[in-house]
């Protein structure tokens, strides 16, 4: 298909569909992170959802990489990026990846082709690494913390 001057491949209808599920769970996400109320200690938000409080912690006493990560997307969900950051970085990064996302996602499964950019492997590697760096990073530090 041409669209102005440059030729697009149209997404296979599996593709179409699997881009609009996607963009329906990530919305999904986001929207019950916004319908919590952040935890004050930076975690255990996610138990207002009836999950158990994080079991690396229970166990180890020490937080596990994720925590902090529900209190972030509902830190960042209510505009403080501040708080969403201190409470899990790589997840407020991801949260942040999520609600650009959506629309993106959305678009290009409507449309049939990738909407203003094609996502290489190269990119979503990238990202990817980039989000677990931030979540080691900051969990090493918090452990380096904790041991004070």
């Amino acid at each position: 298909m041409n669209v102005g001057k440059q030729s697009v491949e149209l997404l296979p209808r599996g593709r179409r569909v699997a881009l609009a599920l996607l963009a329906a769970t990530l919305l999904t996400l986001l929207i019950t992170a916004r319908m919590l109320t952040p935890d004050v200690h930076g975690r255990g938000t996610h138990e207002q959802l009836g999950l158990p409080p994080c079991a690396f912690s229970v166990l180890f006493h020490r937080p596990c990489p994720a925590c902090g990560m529900t209190t972030s997307w509902a830190w960042l969900l209510r505009g403080n990026v501040r708080k969403a950051l201190a409470a899990n970085a790589g997840g407020a990064l991801l949260a942040m990846v999520g609600m650009m996302a959506v629309p993106w996602l959305l678009v290009s499964a409507i449309r049939g082709w990738w909407f203003a950019w094609t996502p290489s492997d190269w990119a979503t590697v990238s990202i990817g690494c980039t989000i677990g760096l931030v979540i080691a990073l900051q969990w090493g530090w918090r452990l380096i913390l904790f041991q004070s």
